[in-house]
């Protein structure tokens, strides 16, 4: 734990007074941060705390580190790291998420001529070694958040090559180490979105004022893509989805007359009165909804995502206390499995992954089980056939672009 005074920070005053004529959407987004001196250099929810490392830069380049973390703040890049960790759990790569988000902001403040202390990680040169894509600053910054470039660079091919190990080693060569620790004590739902909401605020009040004063980040600010913009989560969308699928309405019996009807009757008897038309009553609540997922294991769908999107799937299952059936499929299905949505975890298959995709036999198989809904984790790359009668098809996919599925639902996996 870094010990820090709880006064404002001594060590920082400078820099933020030369904010203020250098950057003023900086400076805006300042007044809305703690800052605080301590024993390292580092962002905490809101609150920065300035060490003795920070003492000893330049003026320029305690200018440009105070931003970077003002920005890690803005961003709310703290309170997204502490929620994808408690989602992917013992699946979270912490060390990757923070040079990914290091490395957005010190591009954003490089192009805004910002100075920052060397060696500093930058999202083109983490873009070209780990995912060998060359782009300009920005067309980078337009087309990448810190959510989307995480999960494109956890994939892993099991050596030397893939995505992840190229990362790494470039963060490596740069020195880097993690100055971004989670939020302390997160909020719950309703917290998290106001948090969320006011954030949006200071943003947008901020690069409009930078943006007037023709420098700072207000210059470019509009081309960032991880600002954070009002949407639904595809977690919250998948959950009204599905429970929207599975909700059994009460339904008629004929074998069961209405209490109504009964009382009716009985009245009728007792007063000699015509007897009332037949009312039925309703059927006992007694059936379970099935929900089929159907896993692509042809698919590039990578583990982080699959954990992801399985934790949310069962937390459904044991709310909305369904059946759960795993169909995991390329071409044909491979494996099949019922899962009982008690349990706290439960482990997927190892299965090899290759070869062909095709929908319709999991289409199939759903619809022989009567499911009430069926989920289809892919990439949306195979033969879907026609569009099943009597439940609906929800396509979880992650980063699907532009592409749209042959019927059904789309909940994007980057939302």
């Amino acid at each position: 734990m870094t010990a820090q005074s709880d006064l404002h920070s001594s060590r920082a005053a400078r820099a933020l007074r030369a904010l203020a004529e250098a950057d003023p959407a900086i400076a805006a987004l300042s007044l809305w941060c703690r800052h605080r001196d301590g024993e390292m250099t580092r962002t905490s929810g809101d609150m920065i705390t300035y060490g003795p490392d920070f003492a000893a830069l330049a003026p320029h380049e305690q200018m440009g580190l105070a931003a970077h973390h003002i920005l890690h703040v803005a961003l709310r890049h703290p309170a997204r790291l502490a929620a994808l960790q408690d989602r992917l759990e013992a699946g979270f790569d912490a060390a990757l998420y923070n040079l990914v988000s290091d490395a957005l902001v010190n591009e954003a403040l490089l192009l805004a001529d910002h100075a920052l202390p060397r060696p500093a990680v930058r999202l083109t040169e983490l873009l070209a070694q780990a995912l060998g894509k060359t782009v300009t600053p920005e067309e980078a910054l337009a087309e990448w958040d810190v959510d989307r470039l995480y999960f494109a660079l956890s994939k892993t091919d099991g050596g030397a090559g893939g995505a992840r190990e190229e990362a790494a080693s470039y963060a490596a060569a740069q020195a880097f180490e993690n100055d971004l620790d989670p939020a302390p004590g997160e909020a719950d739902a309703a917290g998290e979105a106001e948090q969320a909401a006011r954030w949006r605020q200071h943003m947008t009040r901020a690069m409009d004022a930078g943006r007037q004063a023709g420098r700072g980040i207000g210059r470019i600010g509009h081309r960032l893509a991880d600002v954070p913009e009002p949407r639904i989560p595809w977690e919250m969308l998948l959950r009204r989805l599905l429970t929207q699928a599975v909700t059994v309405m009460p339904q008629a019996s004929p074998r069961r007359p209405a209490r109504r009807w009964i009382a009716g009757s009985a009245q009728a008897v007792r007063t000699g009165t015509p007897e009332p038309g037949f009312q039925p009553g309703q059927r006992p609540l007694t059936d379970v909804p099935r929900i089929v997922v159907g896993l692509d294991a042809s698919s590039s769908i990578d583990d982080a995502r699959l954990r992801l999107f399985w934790a949310e799937v069962m937390g459904i299952a044991r709310r909305l206390r369904a059946e759960l059936h795993l169909l995991v499929f390329d071409d044909e299905i491979r494996h099949r499995q019922r899962i009982d949505p008690a349990q706290v975890r439960f482990d997927l298959p190892e299965l090899p992954r290759g070869g062909g995709t095709a929908f319709v036999s999991v289409i199939a198989e759903a619809h022989r089980m009567a499911a009430a809904a069926l989920v289809m984790l892919t990439d949306l790359e195979g033969e879907a056939g026609s569009p099943p009668k009597g439940f609906p098809v929800i396509w979880v996919v992650p980063d699907p672009g532009a592409t749209e599925p042959p019927f059904g639902r789309l909940v994007d996996m980057t939302a």
